[in-house]
């Protein structure tokens, strides 16, 4: 013979009363997971993308110049502004130019690395993510030095 069990434990086992709490404990913390992940993911893109222009920009810049020291004076002043138009902190930044030997026909090398602190988002601890970027600028041929010269 089967045993029914007693009134109050078939009341009890049919409620439904708390289960939506119980959901929502357990799907929040995915959720604001998915959430940083997010945040912490778009400010490594944005720096990512920032330090690319950056190196970009410093490149252009050196190779346009008429000189090689004034190409990277020029190259170094370049990308702090560009850092600065995406909001990149210059203590964090590092940009190094190598204007080769700076002839017609040459190449100017440039490289970017920013730390991109990630501490201040929750669960992260001091975690930091260094993103970089290198350019390569060719110096034109055809372009009159001496013209530019002031």
């Amino acid at each position: 013979m089967v045993r029914r069990p007693a009134a109050p434990l078939r009341t009890l086992a049919s409620d439904q009363s708390g289960s939506a709490l119980i959901e929502t404990a357990l799907v929040i913390p995915v959720l604001l997971l998915f959430v940083v992940g997010v945040v912490m993911v778009g400010r490594v893109v944005q720096a990512e993308i920032a330090v690319q222009a950056v190196a970009r920009e410093a490149g252009r810049t050196a190779a346009l110049a008429p000189s090689a020291a004034q190409g990277v004076a020029d190259a170094e002043a370049r990308s702090r502004s560009v850092a600065a138009g995406y909001s990149l902190a210059l203590d964090r930044l590092e940009v190094a130019i190598d204007p080769g030997g700076f002839e017609r026909g040459g190449t100017v090398h440039t490289s970017a690395a920013y730390l991109v602190p990630l501490g201040d988002l929750p669960l992260l601890g001091t975690i930091a993510v260094t993103v970089s970027s290198t350019h390569q600028q060719r110096i034109d041929v055809y372009r009159s030095r001496t013209a530019a010269a002031p």
